[in-house]
């Protein structure tokens, strides 16, 4: 009964699959903890230094003044507004904001550095995700699915006679690494030359939103300080779909590498619980004693 014993061996694996997961997130908890809370306890307690250092140098201010005008900075800075500069500072919804805007929406990375502020806005932004989320993964499903035409086109040129298994591995390799290069370590120079972010900090930003993570302490485009040529976050978000359409297909990869690879743990379960019945239950025959006259 193969598949009663398939199915037996899947639920058998059923709680190692949640109990590696619960582990794989506790484990992320814990280095993001060791690495994270540290620095967090510093910063805390500088900025509150120079908060002391604030009212010691103004004494026509009171604490209530300066948590009031803190209060202030913060409001702005989660409507979009940066604090830093003055009112000559660009809009943050002119057509090439907005037009990055609404990528970030339909493709669900939501950096949260910007939302809509008025009511009509907000009733309009769920119902252009309610329809836009959908389109935008038909579309990405569609790309990714003429990204895997071509990895397919390109296996079934690869396994014609006389070309080896080492051809085809290595044509795939060059498509992964020509994907990586174009969407993961290309743009961070760009960025970090616009932007004067860190390579790092530009790779960072780049995995970080083609993942669809999108924290927002990266953010193209808002620095008050640069002068940005008009369609500079418009092609970001262009790069952004393409980009989201490849890390996609590696990552259905890498989950169907994921799957065969526990299929196979459990075919071969199911083979050496199979082979320990056979020896478990088999008869043993006894040799036939010859009578001598």
């Amino acid at each position: 009964m193969p598949l009663l014993t398939m199915h037996s061996q899947q639920i058998s694996w059923t709680p190692l699959l949640v109990l590696g997961y619960l582990f794989y997130l506790l484990l992320g908890a814990m280095v993001f903890q060791l690495l994270e809370k540290q620095a967090e306890t510093h910063f805390r307690d500088q900025f509150q230094l120079e908060k002391l250092k604030f009212l010691q140098n103004y004494t026509c201010l009171d604490r209530q003044a300066l948590e009031q005008f803190v209060q202030v900075l913060m409001e702005a800075w989660e409507k979009g507004v940066n604090p830093e500069g003055n009112s000559t500072n660009p809009s943050n919804w002119d057509f090439s904001n907005s037009f990055f805007f609404a990528g970030t929406v339909v493709t669900t990375i939501g950096y949260g550095n910007l939302s809509p502020s008025t009511v009509a806005g907000q009733i309009f932004c769920v119902f252009y995700a309610l329809f836009g989320v959908p389109l935008n993964l038909a579309f990405l499903n569609q790309l990714g699915k003429a990204l895997n035409a071509h990895l397919l086109t390109l296996e079934r040129w690869v396994q014609k006679p006389g070309r080896a298994q080492v051809v085809q591995t290595l044509a795939v390799a060059i498509f992964l690494t020509t994907g990586t290069l174009l969407f993961l370590v290309f743009p961070p120079l760009v960025f970090s030359y616009v932007e004067g972010w860190s390579y790092g900090e530009g790779f960072y930003f780049t995995f970080i939103t083609l993942s669809t993570i999108g924290f927002g302490d990266y953010v193209v485009g808002t620095n008050p300080n640069k002068h940005y040529i008009p369609v500079y976050r418009s092609l970001t978000a262009i790069w952004i779909v393409f980009g989201l359409a490849w890390l996609a297909l590696v990552f259905n990869v890498g989950a169907d590498l994921m799957e065969r690879y526990l299929q196979l743990k459990w075919h071969k379960s199911d083979l050496s619980l199979a082979e320990g019945d056979t020896t478990k239950y088999q008869p043993v025959k006894t040799p036939r004693k010859e009578h001598t006259w």
